[in-house]
């Protein structure tokens, strides 16, 4: 008896020890990046995942960059994680033809059925004859604001963007229908830019059902459609960032507002509304929003996996394992960018931004870049035209930033606006 239970106990450790070893030490045909893989199973979820109030590149990934240098392992929820601070590498990762690394959350069917609807409802050319609708949609619920004694703004704001773009997309109404489906779009996009793992209480498990309620009442609304003859948030939250940064930044706003004013001036009319060629010669708007997404990072991480064995710059990346682009990384930088932590929209100056490149990701990158990015310039920049023309504002209560490790406001954003005196 003694004796078989002394070799079982032995075995036990032996298979415990041996388990431990391979997860520290993943098998791999080259030489890993440097790095650690945390404790079984949870790896440095814990880590990853913690609040921090810092403006700078999230704590986890500062402190592994210091420590091993732009590109390291991890285990983040289970599964073996390349983290990725190199411009090469983010480069190779976006761009590759291949199919050698692959987006880990949405591809396939849906990532095509997205990118058309989109391009086809949010192209160039649509974008000019929807600016009227953006414009009435800005100036609408500006008026709306003014009537009441604070505004959070990150809410308002997120609400505005949503039914425009939903009225847009599928002809939903807000005022009108029975079901929320902002919500669960709310819980979709959460989730496209949280950890993809699928694991209750996850905001990507969240995502998932989102997606599962949301389309089912997308079905719904196209078969009334048929019988009777969707970036809400990302874009809320930079508008919300955008609208502090203009309470902070006094000379920021001055300038802003002295451009839209000029583009008023200028007009015959001065109440006709914005044309293309007025939205388009608005230098220092798009200066200014280019910094302030710069800063937000709202998207903490882009996922890839990689689908074979990669070899780079002397480390091997195994097939299956996932890969993370850290954009705060790139974004906060001071060898990129020259005091990286303040805000100066003015460092913009004379530099195109109209596609990804390798020092600047807040829209994605490469054959994935952002397809709806120019309708969220318009979004931003029609409703800035509006607010800073004709409206003033000061901050209430708020304001305060959190990452977890994604951009949030938790006490939200409330303000108290008014119509400029005339």
């Amino acid at each position: 008896m003694f004796p078989a239970a002394f070799y079982i106990g032995a075995l036990l450790i032996i298979a415990i020890t041996n388990w431990l070893y391979h997860w520290r030490n993943p098998r791999c045909n080259g030489v890993l990046p440097p790095g650690s893989m945390g404790w079984p199973l949870i790896g440095e979820t814990l880590q990853f995942f913690a609040p921090n109030t810092s403006s700078d590149i999230p704590p986890f990934v500062k402190q592994r960059m210091q420590r091993y240098g732009p590109v390291f392992k991890t285990s983040l929820v289970g599964r073996p994680v390349i983290v990725s601070t190199d411009a090469d590498l983010n480069y190779s990762f976006f761009n590759k033809r291949d199919n050698c690394f692959r987006a880990g959350s949405l591809h396939g069917f849906m990532y095509k059925y997205l990118k058309n609807m989109v391009l086809n409802l949010f192209g160039p050319e649509s974008l000019k004859k929807m600016l009227p609708e953006v414009e009435q949609a800005s100036n609408r619920n500006l008026e709306k604001w003014t009537s009441q004694s604070i505004v959070e703004v990150k809410e308002a704001t997120a609400k505005m963007i949503f039914d425009l773009t939903a009225k847009k997309l599928i002809s939903y109404d807000s005022e009108k229908s029975t079901e929320n489906l902002r919500e669960n779009f709310v819980a979709f996009i959460q989730g496209l830019i949280s950890f993809p793992v699928d694991i209750p209480g996850t905001a990507y498990h969240k995502c998932l059902q989102g997606r599962k309620k949301a389309m089912k009442m997308l079905k719904n609304m196209l078969q009334e459609r048929r019988e009777n003859r969707e970036n809400f948030e990302t874009t809320s939250l930079a508008l919300t960032l955008a609208t502090k940064f203009l309470v902070e930044h006094p000379l920021v706003l001055k300038q802003l507002t002295e451009e839209h004013e000029a583009i008023v001036k200028r007009r015959e009319n001065p109440d006709s509304g914005l044309t293309w060629s007025e939205y388009k010669s608005m230098r220092f708007t798009f200066q200014f929003i280019n910094e302030t997404v710069r800063l937000a990072n709202i998207v903490p991480g882009i996922f890839r996996k990689a689908m074979r064995e990669t070899k780079f710059k002397g480390y091997t990346i195994p097939a299956g394992w996932a890969i993370m682009v850290c954009p705060p990384a790139v974004h906060l930088d001071p060898k990129k960018y020259r005091d990286p932590l303040e805000f100066n929209p003015w460092r913009w100056e004379g530099i195109d931004t109209n596609g990804a490149s390798r020092n600047f990701m807040a829209f994605g990158g490469g054959m994935r870049f952002c397809v709806g990015t120019d309708f969220t310039k318009v979004q931003m920049a029609v409703f800035l035209h509006c607010l800073v023309t004709k409206y003033k504002w000061k901050a209430i209560k708020g304001g305060d930033i959190l990452r977890t490790p994604g951009l949030q406001f938790p006490n939200g954003f409330h303000i108290h606006i008014s119509e400029k005196d005339k």
